[in-house]
């Protein structure tokens, strides 16, 4: 069935669905300059919009989700990277017998992994630390001059870093010519199809600046989201800091073992790093704004 101004393909229990027209129509979404514009794009350089995904587009790529297997174990899902050919995918990752594999969303493992899972909840992307691309080079040219190894800090660092930042690089050119951006909206559409419709406006809710209250209501405008689920009445819980220390790390191995050291009862939960956590946006705005959106 379809959702919205946008006609998002979407399961009759609202999930996005798989498919590559869904993949061309957030692509046509994100390049829209109509539904939201100007100022409400967010902050960036010169340029960074002319074919560059909106401001709150770094955040939901850069979040993952868990989900527990049929069998128990505890499954991580996120968007991963490959570093040649230099690209990324939607992975699961789960611990077999004492060993931590990651297997990419279209592989026998990961299809048997999945099969039968339930969720339990979401984690905010890292914008400090490491970024799961390291070892890159980009030119300067690429990404409208933004660079994604200048994003990959240390763990102990308080500069901008992680997968928040590394995704701000490669969605600043999202048009089909650009390889990177394309693995990583195939990536994403794989990644909210196995997580559900409440992830991307749960994620986007972790901010009240940068204009994603706008732009999340621009969301069930165009039926990537539902309203019940943009205004989904929870509390993000902070994660701890030593599990804080393994995501910063950006590997899937890492976040598996944080994720493990969380809490997953009365599921879906939804994580955040303690640093940003007071500008969570309550249901309660959201439905404000929503209504201010015309919605």
């Amino acid at each position: 069935m379809k959702r919205g101004t946008f006609n998002f393909e979407v399961t009759s229990e609202g999930n996005l669905v798989d498919i590559p027209q869904n993949i061309e129509t957030l692509r046509r979404l994100w390049l829209d300059r109509t539904i939201i514009n100007s100022s409400s794009l967010g902050p960036g350089n010169s340029g960074d919009f002319d074919y560059g995904a909106w401001h709150v587009s770094c955040h939901i790529t850069g979040a993952g989700g868990v989900r527990q297997a049929a069998d128990g174990r505890l499954l991580w899902l996120e968007i991963s990277y490959d570093r040649n050919p230099d690209l990324y995918y939607a992975s699961v990752t789960a611990e077999t017998a004492g060993r931590v594999s990651t297997y990419r969303f279209d592989s026998p493992e990961a299809t048997a992994l999945l099969q039968g899972s339930k969720l339990l909840g979401f984690v905010e992307g890292n914008s400090t630390g490491h970024i799961s691309a390291r070892g890159v080079n980009d030119p300067p040219s690429r990404f409208n001059n933004w660079q994604r190894q200048d994003f990959d800090q240390p763990v102990d660092g308080s500069g901008q870093g992680g997968k928040v930042w590394e995704h701000w690089c490669t969605l600043r050119d999202i048009r089909s010519s650009c390889e990177i951006a394309n693995s990583v909206l195939r990536a994403y559409v794989s990644l909210v199809a196995a997580l559900g419709d409440l992830f991307p406006p749960t994620v986007a809710r972790g901010r009240r600046d940068y204009s994603h209250p706008t732009q999340l209501c621009a969301f069930v405008r165009a039926g990537f989201t539902s309203r019940e689920s943009a205004t989904w009445d929870t509390k993000p819980v902070a994660i701890p800091a030593a599990a804080e220390d393994l995501l910063l790390e950006a590997r899937p191995a890492d976040a598996l073992a944080a994720v493990k050291q969380l809490s997953w009862a009365d599921p879906p939960r939804y994580y955040m790093f303690s640093r940003r956590i007071s500008r969570w946006s309550a249901a309660s705005a959201v439905r404000q704004d929503l209504q201010g959106f015309g919605l």
